[in-house]
């Protein structure tokens, strides 16, 4: 048999014989690209839809709405500062919005508002506590012991036996709280120092800091004005009333007493015209 003749370019090599094997490789490869995007297509979907089904199971919405730490506020009103909050998603809910509602009304001081899953909303409150009546521009309103003007005083707050405050109007600024902070400070001061005195306490009807360092206070029923200072205000009120009677002997009327010196006390009597 005669010899089979092979080419003798040397360049010929077997990868030269293999581009048909090349495309099938090729499209078996795309093919599987395409199966694995699909299944990621189908994939992510799929969760998307899970997710709108979850966050729209109304197993997960807002069902309950529980209210801690109210006192002046009744739950009703603290439910409708929260209006809207019922039966939105337990999940996707912006607490912080709703925390911020809340503190929109002059009687929260603090609020806190938290989850509880897996339809719940618990709410928690520390309000403003009244200290006393503000006399401002001539209306009344009530106010805290920071000098936050909490409500304008009307018959809705008839039970509160707190006394006037004079003296708090801040100077007329742009941006600026009507109350003067300083001055308010210390009329809370003159009201937290009698809280263990409540005989002394329930006699005190105004309380004028119209001096940031001398408050002077007046009683139920007595036209004197007691200047006590900045400091040992129920000890000097308590002085006052022990004195009273010996000092109403010597002077029949009292314009003022000034209590501000341990050491002795100086009186001045009405001036007459």
């Amino acid at each position: 048999m005669p010899p089979i003749a092979a080419p003798a370019d040397k360049r010929f090599r077997r990868a030269h014989v293999k581009p048909a094997r090349r495309g099938k490789v090729s499209a078996r490869h795309a093919w599987r690209v395409f199966k694995v995007i699909t299944v990621l297509a189908l994939a992510v979907y799929g969760g998307w839809r899970g997710t709108v089904l979850v966050l729209g199971a109304p197993a997960l919405q807002v069902t309950r709405i529980a209210v801690r730490g109210n006192e002046r506020l009744s739950a009703g009103e603290v439910l409708a500062l929260v209006d809207g909050l019922r039966g939105q998603s337990i999940l996707t809910v912006d607490l912080d919005e709703w925390q911020q509602r809340l503190l929109a009304s002059s009687w929260v001081e603090e609020a806190h508002v938290r989850r509880v899953l897996p339809s719940g909303v618990d709410i928690r409150l520390h309000e403003r506590r009244a200290i006393g009546i503000g006399r401002l521009a001539g209306a009344l309103y009530l106010i805290d012991a920071t000098g936050v003007v909490i409500d304008e005083y009307g018959v809705d707050y008839s039970e509160l036996d707190l006394p006037i405050i004079d003296g708090l109007a801040a100077r007329p600024a742009d941006g600026a709280s009507a109350v003067d902070q300083t001055r308010a400070r210390l009329a809370a001061r003159v009201i937290a120092s009698l809280e263990s005195r409540p005989e002394l306490a329930d006699r005190v009807s105004l309380i004028d800091v119209s001096d940031a360092h001398d408050a002077v206070v007046m009683l139920e029923g007595d036209t004197v004005m007691l200047r006590l200072g900045e400091e040992d205000f129920a000890g000097r009120i308590q002085e006052y009333l022990d004195l009273a009677p010996a000092l109403r002997e010597r002077v029949s009327d009292i314009d003022y007493v000034d209590l501000r010196f341990d050491e002795r006390l100086y009186v001045r009597p009405v001036s007459k015209r």
